[in-house]
């Protein structure tokens, strides 16, 4: 039942998971601070108005330097998760995956070499031989600057925007792989068709 919260929608969610405890430990701060300086104090301190005398209130006097910035903040990440949460959406193979602190924080991978594809699988070498030797003449600098190019502009795309990090350059170099090929076998590359001038 409690986790079943998570399928409430943003502001609710927010309430719940960090409103109601922060209001909790506000009240009991309040109440504690209130019986051992005075409910007046506590408000002043509180809001700033006057400096804490007494250790409650030096705890009252942080929280309430910090809950202005954490409601707004609060505020700001609901709106804003809102707007995009049609683009940045969990994928749903990777929903109920655990993800440990250096999955995390790891930068996503860089996109391959197309050197690297010279000596590996049949497709990666029927396409580098199409895309840098026919639809470039061999230029393998260029040819490399307009695979990144490709790839970055399909990674953008809806259809990979809902994967994780990961999981959208290696979907997006294999199909990639596969809808360059015929135009690269008959000497065309989408993006020197787009920056001729």
């Amino acid at each position: 039942m409690w986790r079943s919260r998570k399928a409430l929608a943003g502001l609710t969610q927010w309430t719940i998971d960090w409103g109601l405890p922060f209001a909790t430990g506000v009240t009991l701060l309040y109440v504690f601070a209130a019986r051992a300086a005075g409910p007046g104090e506590v408000y002043r301190t509180f809001t700033l108005i006057d400096p804490p005398q007494h250790t409650l209130l030096w705890l009252a006097s942080v929280i309430g330097w910090l809950a202005v910035p954490a409601v707004i903040g609060g505020v700001a990440g609901h709106v804003i998760a809102t707007r995009i949460q049609s683009v940045k959406s969990i994928s749903t193979s990777t929903l109920f995956q655990r993800r440990g602190w250096a999955a995390r924080l790891r930068p996503p991978s860089r996109i391959d070499y197309l050197g690297g594809y010279f000596h590996g699988t049949l497709a990666e070498q029927v396409f580098v031989d199409a895309f840098v030797r026919v639809a470039h003449r061999n230029d393998w600098v260029k040819a490399q600057d307009h695979w990144e190019v490709i790839i970055k502009d399909t990674m953008s795309t809806q259809q990979f925007s809902k994967l994780d990090r990961h999981e959208c350059l290696r979907q997006a170099q294999d199909a990639t792989l596969i809808h360059m090929r015929p135009a690269a076998l008959v000497g065309l590359c989408v993006v020197c068709v787009a920056r001729k001038p």
